[in-house]
Protein backbone atom coordinates (compact mmCIF):
# COMPACT_ATOMS: atom_id res chain seq x y z
CA UNK A 1 0.00 0.00 0.00
CA UNK A 2 1.62 3.20 -1.18
CA UNK A 3 2.04 5.75 1.77
CA UNK A 4 2.04 9.41 1.14
CA UNK A 5 5.42 10.44 1.32
CA UNK A 6 6.24 7.58 -1.04
CA UNK A 7 7.78 8.88 -4.43
CA UNK A 8 5.34 8.77 -7.32
CA UNK A 9 4.73 10.37 -10.44
CA UNK A 10 1.80 11.92 -11.61
CA UNK A 11 1.63 12.79 -15.96
CA UNK A 12 -0.54 14.65 -17.47
CA UNK A 13 -1.03 15.75 -20.86
CA UNK A 14 -1.90 18.95 -22.53
CA UNK A 15 -3.74 19.82 -26.17
CA UNK A 16 -0.35 22.20 -26.75
CA UNK A 17 1.19 18.85 -27.16
CA UNK A 18 2.98 19.45 -23.43
CA UNK A 19 3.38 16.56 -20.74
CA UNK A 20 3.72 17.51 -17.19
CA UNK A 21 5.47 15.14 -14.88
CA UNK A 22 4.24 16.07 -11.09
CA UNK A 23 6.95 14.75 -8.67
CA UNK A 24 5.04 13.86 -5.41
CA UNK A 25 6.46 12.50 -2.29
CA UNK A 26 10.12 12.22 -0.60
CA UNK A 27 12.61 11.13 -3.24
CA UNK A 28 15.65 9.91 -1.53
CA UNK A 29 17.86 6.70 -1.55
CA UNK A 30 16.01 5.29 1.24
CA UNK A 31 12.84 4.11 -0.86
CA UNK A 32 12.02 2.56 -3.78
CA UNK A 33 12.15 5.47 -6.81
CA UNK A 34 9.29 5.10 -9.66
CA UNK A 35 10.28 3.42 -12.79
CA UNK A 36 10.87 5.47 -15.83
CA UNK A 37 8.68 2.81 -17.93
CA UNK A 38 5.54 4.71 -16.90
CA UNK A 39 7.20 8.16 -18.99
CA UNK A 40 8.08 6.32 -21.95
CA UNK A 41 4.62 4.02 -22.70
CA UNK A 42 2.78 7.88 -21.79
CA UNK A 43 5.35 9.26 -24.53
CA UNK A 44 4.59 6.55 -26.93
CA UNK A 45 0.84 6.45 -26.66
CA UNK A 46 0.94 9.75 -28.01
CA UNK A 47 1.92 10.80 -30.80
CA UNK A 48 1.80 14.17 -30.66
CA UNK A 49 3.63 15.19 -27.44
CA UNK A 50 6.27 17.36 -28.02
CA UNK A 51 7.72 19.06 -24.64
CA UNK A 52 8.13 17.50 -21.05
CA UNK A 53 7.69 20.22 -18.18
CA UNK A 54 8.30 19.50 -14.60
CA UNK A 55 5.46 20.30 -11.24
CA UNK A 56 7.19 19.83 -8.12
CA UNK A 57 4.78 21.67 -5.80
CA UNK A 58 4.16 18.56 -4.12
CA UNK A 59 7.78 16.93 -3.86
CA UNK A 60 9.09 16.91 -0.10
CA UNK A 61 12.62 16.02 0.70
CA UNK A 62 15.19 14.59 -2.44
CA UNK A 63 18.14 14.23 -2.22
CA UNK A 64 20.73 12.96 -5.42
CA UNK A 65 18.30 10.64 -6.22
CA UNK A 66 16.20 12.76 -7.68
CA UNK A 67 19.06 14.36 -9.80
CA UNK A 68 19.89 10.83 -11.35
CA UNK A 69 16.08 10.29 -12.14
CA UNK A 70 15.74 13.72 -14.00
CA UNK A 71 19.22 12.96 -16.08
CA UNK A 72 17.33 9.75 -17.14
CA UNK A 73 14.48 11.82 -18.19
CA UNK A 74 16.71 14.33 -20.25
CA UNK A 75 18.72 11.48 -21.78
CA UNK A 76 15.39 10.06 -22.83
CA UNK A 77 14.47 12.94 -24.62
CA UNK A 78 17.12 14.27 -26.38
CA UNK A 79 17.00 10.73 -27.82
CA UNK A 80 13.86 11.21 -28.83
CA UNK A 81 13.82 14.65 -30.00
CA UNK A 82 11.55 16.64 -27.28
CA UNK A 83 11.82 19.81 -25.66
CA UNK A 84 12.54 19.54 -21.86
CA UNK A 85 11.19 22.75 -20.12
CA UNK A 86 12.86 22.52 -16.70
CA UNK A 87 11.95 25.81 -15.02
CA UNK A 88 9.12 23.61 -12.85
CA UNK A 89 12.26 21.91 -11.03
CA UNK A 90 13.33 23.13 -7.28
CA UNK A 91 16.22 25.46 -8.04
CA UNK A 92 18.52 23.29 -5.80
CA UNK A 93 18.23 20.41 -8.79
CA UNK A 94 18.88 23.19 -11.54
CA UNK A 95 21.98 24.27 -9.70
CA UNK A 96 23.21 20.55 -9.43
CA UNK A 97 22.54 20.61 -12.89
CA UNK A 98 24.90 23.18 -13.98
CA UNK A 99 27.77 21.95 -11.42
CA UNK A 100 27.61 18.61 -12.87
CA UNK A 101 27.80 19.55 -16.60
CA UNK A 102 30.85 21.59 -15.91
CA UNK A 103 32.58 18.30 -15.28
CA UNK A 104 33.25 16.83 -18.76
CA UNK A 105 31.79 12.80 -18.96
CA UNK A 106 34.56 10.21 -18.71
CA UNK A 107 34.47 7.90 -22.10
CA UNK A 108 33.71 4.18 -21.71
CA UNK A 109 37.44 3.23 -22.16
CA UNK A 110 36.04 -0.44 -23.09
CA UNK A 111 34.03 0.48 -25.87
CA UNK A 112 36.54 3.83 -27.59
CA UNK A 113 39.43 2.43 -27.17
CA UNK A 114 41.78 4.14 -29.28
CA UNK A 115 43.93 1.45 -30.95
CA UNK A 116 47.15 3.15 -31.85
CA UNK A 117 49.38 2.54 -34.81
CA UNK A 118 52.56 0.62 -34.61
CA UNK A 119 54.02 3.45 -36.49
CA UNK A 120 52.74 6.03 -33.89
CA UNK A 121 54.49 3.37 -31.31
CA UNK A 122 57.67 3.29 -32.90
CA UNK A 123 57.72 7.21 -32.95
CA UNK A 124 56.72 7.42 -28.90
CA UNK A 125 59.26 5.42 -28.15
CA UNK A 126 62.00 7.05 -30.34
CA UNK A 127 60.49 10.40 -28.73
CA UNK A 128 61.05 8.91 -25.21
CA UNK A 129 64.85 7.47 -25.62
CA UNK A 130 66.38 10.61 -27.52
CA UNK A 131 64.54 12.95 -24.48
CA UNK A 132 65.84 10.50 -22.15
CA UNK A 133 69.30 9.44 -22.76
CA UNK A 134 70.18 12.91 -22.21
CA UNK A 135 68.92 12.71 -18.74
CA UNK A 136 70.16 9.11 -17.97
CA UNK A 137 73.60 10.42 -18.87
CA UNK A 138 73.54 13.27 -16.52
CA UNK A 139 72.06 11.38 -13.69
CA UNK A 140 75.09 9.45 -14.10
CA UNK A 141 77.48 12.18 -14.48
CA UNK A 142 76.42 13.37 -10.91
CA UNK A 143 76.70 10.10 -9.59
CA UNK A 144 80.28 10.07 -10.74
CA UNK A 145 81.11 13.41 -9.41
CA UNK A 146 79.22 12.22 -6.40
CA UNK A 147 81.74 9.40 -6.18
CA UNK A 148 84.74 12.25 -6.56
CA UNK A 149 83.48 14.25 -3.41
CA UNK A 150 83.36 10.87 -1.41
CA UNK A 151 86.63 10.61 -2.31
CA UNK A 152 87.84 13.96 -1.24
CA UNK A 153 85.51 13.73 1.72
CA UNK A 154 83.08 16.63 1.00
CA UNK A 155 80.41 14.23 0.10
CA UNK A 156 77.14 15.30 2.24
CA UNK A 157 75.28 12.19 3.50
CA UNK A 158 75.42 11.02 7.27
CA UNK A 159 77.13 7.80 7.84
CA UNK A 160 74.33 6.55 10.07
CA UNK A 161 72.26 6.41 7.13
CA UNK A 162 74.60 4.10 4.82
CA UNK A 163 74.65 1.75 7.88
CA UNK A 164 70.91 1.67 7.90
CA UNK A 165 70.80 1.15 4.05
CA UNK A 166 73.69 -1.68 4.30
CA UNK A 167 71.23 -3.72 7.07
CA UNK A 168 68.06 -3.15 4.96
CA UNK A 169 70.00 -4.86 1.87
CA UNK A 170 72.54 -7.04 3.31
CA UNK A 171 71.02 -8.82 6.26
CA UNK A 172 67.54 -8.82 5.60
CA UNK A 173 67.97 -10.18 1.94
CA UNK A 174 69.67 -13.15 3.34
CA UNK A 175 66.44 -15.56 3.48
CA UNK A 176 65.68 -14.88 -0.10
CA UNK A 177 68.92 -14.89 -1.25
CA UNK A 178 69.23 -18.44 0.88
CA UNK A 179 66.05 -20.18 -0.90
CA UNK A 180 66.68 -19.08 -4.79
CA UNK A 181 70.66 -20.02 -4.10
CA UNK A 182 69.68 -23.16 -2.77
CA UNK A 183 67.02 -24.62 -5.33
CA UNK A 184 69.17 -23.38 -8.02
CA UNK A 185 72.31 -25.10 -7.15
CA UNK A 186 70.21 -28.08 -6.80
CA UNK A 187 68.86 -27.62 -10.42
CA UNK A 188 72.44 -27.38 -11.91
CA UNK A 189 73.27 -30.52 -9.92
CA UNK A 190 70.89 -32.47 -11.21
CA UNK A 191 70.58 -31.36 -14.95
CA UNK A 192 74.43 -31.58 -14.70
CA UNK A 193 73.93 -35.33 -13.29
CA UNK A 194 71.62 -36.21 -16.26
CA UNK A 195 74.56 -35.57 -18.88
CA UNK A 196 77.11 -36.70 -16.94
CA UNK A 197 75.78 -39.88 -15.56
CA UNK A 198 75.77 -40.88 -18.93
CA UNK A 199 79.62 -41.31 -19.39
CA UNK A 200 80.26 -42.32 -15.80
CA UNK A 201 81.46 -39.34 -14.17
CA UNK A 202 79.42 -37.79 -11.85
CA UNK A 203 81.91 -36.77 -9.95
CA UNK A 204 82.18 -33.56 -12.35
CA UNK A 205 79.02 -32.35 -10.79
CA UNK A 206 81.16 -30.46 -8.07
CA UNK A 207 82.94 -28.92 -11.21
CA UNK A 208 79.86 -27.66 -12.94
CA UNK A 209 77.91 -26.80 -10.21
CA UNK A 210 81.02 -24.47 -8.06
CA UNK A 211 82.23 -22.88 -11.05
CA UNK A 212 79.01 -22.18 -12.23
CA UNK A 213 77.30 -20.97 -8.78
CA UNK A 214 80.78 -19.15 -7.75
CA UNK A 215 81.66 -17.46 -10.80
CA UNK A 216 78.76 -16.87 -13.02
CA UNK A 217 75.40 -18.03 -11.61
CA UNK A 218 75.95 -16.77 -7.91
CA UNK A 219 76.14 -13.23 -9.26
CA UNK A 220 73.47 -13.20 -11.81
CA UNK A 221 70.76 -14.44 -9.49
CA UNK A 222 71.62 -12.62 -6.89
CA UNK A 223 71.71 -9.62 -8.57
CA UNK A 224 68.31 -10.27 -10.00
CA UNK A 225 67.04 -10.96 -6.90
CA UNK A 226 68.25 -7.36 -5.23
CA UNK A 227 66.59 -5.97 -8.52
CA UNK A 228 63.43 -6.93 -7.56
CA UNK A 229 63.44 -6.48 -3.58
CA UNK A 230 65.67 -3.30 -3.81
CA UNK A 231 66.02 -1.09 -6.63
CA UNK A 232 62.34 -1.55 -6.66
CA UNK A 233 62.16 -0.35 -2.69
CA UNK A 234 64.82 2.47 -3.30
CA UNK A 235 62.64 3.60 -6.27
CA UNK A 236 59.51 3.11 -4.26
CA UNK A 237 60.85 5.55 -1.38
CA UNK A 238 62.51 8.04 -3.81
CA UNK A 239 59.71 8.27 -5.54
CA UNK A 240 57.30 9.10 -3.20
CA UNK A 241 59.92 11.36 -1.57
CA UNK A 242 59.14 13.46 -5.17
CA UNK A 243 55.52 12.92 -4.55
CA UNK A 244 55.35 14.70 -0.78
CA UNK A 245 57.94 17.21 -2.21
CA UNK A 246 60.54 16.10 0.17
CA UNK A 247 63.53 16.31 -2.87
CA UNK A 248 62.21 19.83 -3.84
CA UNK A 249 62.74 20.54 -0.19
CA UNK A 250 66.37 19.04 0.07
CA UNK A 251 66.94 21.20 -3.02
CA UNK A 252 65.51 24.23 -1.49
CA UNK A 253 67.94 23.76 1.63
CA UNK A 254 71.16 23.51 -0.37
CA UNK A 255 71.64 19.92 0.10
CA UNK A 256 72.64 17.52 -2.81
CA UNK A 257 69.97 15.32 -3.39
CA UNK A 258 72.64 12.44 -5.14
CA UNK A 259 75.10 12.87 -2.29
CA UNK A 260 72.55 12.52 0.52
CA UNK A 261 69.69 9.95 -1.17
CA UNK A 262 71.35 7.95 -3.99
CA UNK A 263 75.03 7.77 -2.72
CA UNK A 264 74.37 5.90 0.90
CA UNK A 265 72.10 3.14 -1.55
CA UNK A 266 74.72 2.62 -4.54
CA UNK A 267 77.77 2.22 -1.63
CA UNK A 268 75.39 0.04 0.70
CA UNK A 269 74.60 -2.42 -2.81
CA UNK A 270 78.24 -1.99 -3.89
CA UNK A 271 79.42 -3.54 -0.70
CA UNK A 272 76.52 -5.98 -0.23
CA UNK A 273 76.10 -7.91 -3.32
CA UNK A 274 79.52 -9.13 -3.76
CA UNK A 275 79.18 -10.78 -0.12
CA UNK A 276 75.93 -11.65 -0.77
CA UNK A 277 77.15 -13.34 -4.11
CA UNK A 278 79.62 -15.38 -2.32
CA UNK A 279 77.44 -16.15 0.20
CA UNK A 280 75.06 -17.47 -2.48
CA UNK A 281 77.75 -19.37 -4.42
CA UNK A 282 78.67 -21.31 -1.21
CA UNK A 283 74.68 -21.93 -0.85
CA UNK A 284 74.17 -23.73 -3.99
CA UNK A 285 77.69 -25.39 -3.94
CA UNK A 286 76.08 -27.04 -0.30
CA UNK A 287 73.16 -28.29 -2.57
CA UNK A 288 75.12 -29.48 -5.31
CA UNK A 289 77.04 -31.48 -2.37
CA UNK A 290 73.80 -32.58 -0.76
CA UNK A 291 72.89 -34.05 -3.94
CA UNK A 292 75.87 -35.71 -5.29
CA UNK A 293 76.07 -37.31 -1.65
CA UNK A 294 72.68 -38.37 -1.35
CA UNK A 295 71.91 -39.11 -4.63
CA UNK A 296 74.51 -39.73 -6.96
CA UNK A 297 76.90 -42.00 -3.86
CA UNK A 298 79.75 -39.24 -4.26
CA UNK A 299 81.40 -39.23 -0.96
CA UNK A 300 81.70 -36.41 1.46
CA UNK A 301 85.18 -36.02 1.06
CA UNK A 302 85.45 -36.96 -2.86
CA UNK A 303 83.18 -34.42 -3.92
CA UNK A 304 84.77 -32.13 -1.24
CA UNK A 305 88.39 -32.12 -2.87
CA UNK A 306 86.72 -32.06 -6.49
CA UNK A 307 85.27 -28.91 -5.83
CA UNK A 308 88.73 -27.25 -4.14
CA UNK A 309 90.31 -28.32 -7.28
CA UNK A 310 87.91 -26.85 -9.79
CA UNK A 311 88.14 -23.55 -7.68
CA UNK A 312 90.38 -20.82 -7.25
CA UNK A 313 91.10 -17.41 -6.17
CA UNK A 314 90.05 -16.12 -9.85
CA UNK A 315 86.91 -17.50 -9.85
CA UNK A 316 86.19 -16.18 -6.57
CA UNK A 317 87.24 -12.75 -7.57
CA UNK A 318 85.13 -12.89 -10.70
CA UNK A 319 82.04 -13.53 -9.09
CA UNK A 320 82.77 -10.39 -6.23
CA UNK A 321 83.46 -8.71 -9.42
CA UNK A 322 80.22 -9.56 -11.21
CA UNK A 323 78.61 -8.52 -8.08
CA UNK A 324 79.86 -4.90 -7.24
CA UNK A 325 79.02 -4.45 -10.92
CA UNK A 326 75.05 -5.61 -10.56
CA UNK A 327 74.96 -3.68 -7.42
CA UNK A 328 75.72 -0.54 -9.15
CA UNK A 329 73.04 -1.49 -11.71
CA UNK A 330 70.55 -2.43 -9.69
CA UNK A 331 71.16 1.02 -7.24
CA UNK A 332 71.78 3.45 -10.53
CA UNK A 333 68.51 1.45 -12.08
CA UNK A 334 66.19 2.43 -8.92
CA UNK A 335 67.69 5.92 -7.68
CA UNK A 336 67.21 6.75 -11.41
CA UNK A 337 63.57 5.78 -11.80
CA UNK A 338 62.78 7.50 -8.18
CA UNK A 339 64.01 10.30 -9.04
CA UNK A 340 62.20 10.98 -12.22
CA UNK A 341 59.18 10.20 -10.72
CA UNK A 342 55.93 11.95 -11.42
CA UNK A 343 53.81 13.50 -9.23
CA UNK A 344 51.15 11.03 -8.38
CA UNK A 345 50.51 7.66 -6.96
CA UNK A 346 50.37 5.70 -10.22
CA UNK A 347 53.92 7.12 -11.29
CA UNK A 348 55.17 6.15 -8.13
CA UNK A 349 54.04 2.26 -9.02
CA UNK A 350 55.29 3.01 -12.86
CA UNK A 351 58.56 4.12 -11.75
CA UNK A 352 58.96 0.82 -9.04
CA UNK A 353 58.15 -0.81 -12.07
CA UNK A 354 60.50 0.68 -14.80
CA UNK A 355 63.22 0.08 -11.91
CA UNK A 356 63.01 -3.72 -11.76
CA UNK A 357 62.53 -4.03 -15.74
CA UNK A 358 65.90 -1.42 -16.53
CA UNK A 359 67.80 -3.46 -13.55
CA UNK A 360 67.11 -6.66 -14.81
CA UNK A 361 68.09 -6.14 -18.56
CA UNK A 362 71.25 -4.43 -17.86
CA UNK A 363 72.27 -7.11 -15.89
CA UNK A 364 71.56 -9.28 -18.41
CA UNK A 365 73.57 -6.89 -20.33
CA UNK A 366 76.48 -6.42 -18.54
CA UNK A 367 76.18 -10.02 -17.52
CA UNK A 368 76.95 -10.77 -21.42
CA UNK A 369 79.39 -8.22 -22.20
CA UNK A 370 81.33 -9.22 -19.13
CA UNK A 371 81.66 -12.96 -19.62
CA UNK A 372 82.42 -12.22 -23.50
CA UNK A 373 85.53 -9.75 -22.16
CA UNK A 374 86.66 -12.12 -19.57
CA UNK A 375 86.57 -14.81 -21.83
CA UNK A 376 88.76 -12.75 -24.76
CA UNK A 377 91.26 -11.94 -21.98
CA UNK A 378 91.39 -14.99 -20.26
CA UNK A 379 90.46 -14.78 -17.04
Amino acid sequence: MTQDNDPRLDLSSADNGALCISLIGDWDLTDRLPSQDLFGEQVKSRHDISQVTFNSEQIGTWDSSLLVFIGRIEKYCTENGLQLDMSGLPSGIKRLRDLAREIPPIEDTATHETIETLLSEIGKTTLDLYHGIPRNLKFIGEVILSFGRLIRNKAQFRSVDLMLIIQQVGPNALPIVSLVSFLVGLILAYMGAAQLERVGVQIYIADLVGIAMIREVGALMTGIIMAGRTGASFAAELGTMQVNEEIDAFKTLGISTIDFLVLPRILALMLMIPLLTLYSGLVGTLAGLIIGVTVFDISLFEYYQQTIQALNLKSFGVGIFKGAVYGAVVAISGCLRGMQCGRSAQAVGEATTSAVVTSIIFIVITASAMTVALYKLGI
